[in-house]
């Protein structure tokens, strides 16, 4: 029997779903925003219930009606509030597409990401906030869009804005809801063309995998922006007719501990992170911080968005079982923004870990091999219960029998519409045939397999490091690195290849580490840390380094997910713009480099 996607909920549109529960429970919360998660106090948090949330969405979509037509792009830009989340109901309400979009910032490339983002998107409209509406209109200014800016909690916005807003005809599940630009970890950001339909069915999907219903009690720090807290967090709450949680990323990077305490103080049940978010809990928090923490009420926490390590999901476990934390909560899941966000998870479960033959892996099979056996952990991502899963050759197309890993490709009605404006990188992603036929699937990127019906994700294809005929995962070497040296723990790093030509002028490709490490290293030991660096990963994985960059806390750069963005990093390596506090180089990468010299050391 062949595949058949399931059925499309019910409501016509998330917009009349959300007023549906609006409608039916005006008192109930909706969301919270925790200002100071240091105060348990009411100051610390604000609250709006549905009533309230629905009000100042009719607010704003008043006014864009009256600015904008229907299908209008509209960029949104806020710092982590409420009023975020009443921007984009708002632009539901008003039958235009809401564009969410990181802040411009002080730096260059904030400000060339948001430009990039408001000239492809075309916006008519940008909201924001009083808090950051100086910044916000200095970069309106500048910006050669110069789009019209609207303060959604300023005195331009009325009661009667409200009450003249007007229902849209007839929105269906293919109207176009969301353009959600991806992260850009290994290209530049597209906007994914997210539709009414995809946000329903996603939502649902994630709701049926997991169980979840409006007594749930969502919540995180992740930004309200990104595709995991808006579609994973914000939204699926506002579907249901339940409530969310939300706080500052700042917070949590600042003291990982007030995340945790935010679950426990507001008793939330369904919370997400990336994978180095649960590395730096189980690393930072002590043994006084953990005293304070009861977890026994927070059922899934789900983590997702970058590789996930089978050492993290255990150590933090162990860690936070005293706090009352059931290690069946831990939720290995896996999406990307072309599917809307979520594709699987395992579902509150004991954590499913297969070990593969390593050598076998390099070669893209994925064989199991014994628990006395030496093998790579890889973790189970659960079954994609709404999606057909092909694994396909990325060069042939042909679909791989079991055992064997190849690209994912998905399709199923959480696949969104395309590229917004991006009709060739649409037709290169979207609607991909097989060599044996079959089409309408999504190409994701990424490397894997699916093992006794569930999705198991190894890598990225572009970020793949191939050595001399083997298939080295540049995340591997990244967490061997942190794992053998306690001045990198807690702290990021990239592996790349870099194209090299040889005194014999031959073109070679080498092996680049670069890793952050702590501040308190002092400079004449960074040379022998770099060297021990070196030898380690040779006698690891069979391939020396040409290169060890050591830099500051925060130079390895990230998406706003915490995606190492090792492209960026490459480009940044070969331009000679690290600003590494000790760069150890061979002859031929010294020769490629811009500005690289041999065993350089920057003060610290």
């Amino acid at each position: 029997m062949s595949w058949q996607p399931s059925a499309l909920p019910s409501a016509s549109s998330a917009t009349a779903r959300i007023r549906e529960n609006a409608a039916a429970t005006p008192g109930e919360t909706a969301v919270v925003f925790v200002r100071d998660p240091a105060s348990p106090g009411p100051e610390s948090h604000e609250r709006w219930s549905y009533e309230r949330l629905d009000h100042e969405a009719r607010k704003i979509a008043g006014r864009l009606q009256e600015l904008c037509a229907p299908g209008d792009r509209v960029l949104l830009l806020y710092p982590e509030s409420l009023q975020f989340a009443a921007a984009f109901v708002g632009c539901l309400y008003a039958g235009v597409v809401a564009v969410p979009s990181s802040l411009p910032g002080a730096y260059a490339h904030q400000r060339r990401r948001v430009d990039s983002i408001a000239r492809t998107a075309e916006v008519s409209v940008v909201l924001t906030s009083e808090a950051v509406a100086p910044s916000v209109l200095d970069w309106a200014a500048a910006s050669d869009t110069a789009p019209a800016c609207l303060v959604t909690d300023g005195p331009g916005l009325t009661d009667a804005h409200a009450d003249v807003w007007v229902m849209p005809d007839a929105i269906t599940h293919d109207d176009l809801a969301l353009l959600q630009f991806t992260s850009g970890s290994t290209s530049d950001p597209k906007g994914v063309m997210v539709t009414q339909g995809n946000l329903l069915h996603n939502s649902d999907g994630l709701s049926r995998a997991f169980r979840l219903d409006r007594t749930t009690r969502f919540g995180s720090w992740i930004p309200q922006y990104h595709d995991m807290g808006l579609l994973g967090i914000l939204l699926p709450p506002l579907l249901l007719g339940g409530s969310c949680v939300l706080m500052s990323p700042t917070s949590f990077l600042k003291r990982p501990y007030w995340w945790l305490k935010v679950i426990d103080d507001y008793g939330i049940t369904w919370s997400a992170g990336p994978n180095f978010a649960y590395e730096l809990c189980a690393r930072q928090i002590t043994d006084e911080q953990l005293a304070t923490l009861d977890l026994s009420r927070w059922r899934y926490a789900a983590n997702g968005s970058e590789p996930i390590q089978a050492s993290t999901l255990t150590a933090f476990s162990e860690r936070f079982a005293p706090a009352g934390f059931r290690a069946d909560a831990m939720l290995p899941c896996y999406g990307m923004a072309e599917a809307t966000v979520f594709v699987s998870g395992t579902g509150p479960r004991e954590l499913t870990v297969t070990r593969v033959d390593e050598a076998a892996l390099e070669h893209h099979a994925f064989t199991p091999v014994d628990a006395d056996r030496p093998g790579r952990p890889v973790v189970s991502c659960g079954a994609a219960r709404d999606y057909d899963v092909a694994v396909v050759d990325p060069a042939t197309r042909a679909a791989l029998p079991a055992g064997r890993v190849g690209e994912l490709w998905l399709r199923g009605p959480s696949v969104a519409r395309g590229y917004w404006d991006r009709p060739e990188a649409t037709a290169a992603t979207f609607g991909a045939r097989t060599a044996q036929g079959d089409g309408g699937y999504v190409r994701t990127g990424d490397l894997g397999t699916v093992h006794d019906g569930e999705l198991y994700v190894t890598g990225r294809i572009k970020e793949l490091i191939i050595l001399r005929g083997r298939n080295v995962y540049p995340q591997d070497i990244e967490h061997f690195m942190r794992a053998g040296h306690e001045d990198l723990v807690g702290l990021f790093g990239a592996a790349f290849l870099v194209p090299v030509t040889t005194a014999d002028g031959e073109v070679d490709e080498q092996l680049v580490v670069v890793h952050e490490v702590r501040g308190g290293v002092r400079s004449d030991a960074l040379g022998p840390l770099a060297e021990q660096i070196r030898a380690d990963v040779t006698r690891a994985f069979s391939v020396r380094p040409g290169a060890v960059a050591l830099v500051r806390r925060g130079a390895v750069l990230r998406t706003t997910s915490g995606k190492i963005q090792r492209a960026a990093m490459r480009e940044q390596f070969l331009a000679g713009g690290l600003s590494a506090r000790h760069l150890t180089t061979n002859d031929a990468l010294a020769r490629t480099v811009a500005t690289a010299t041999r065993s350089v050391a920057v003060p610290a």
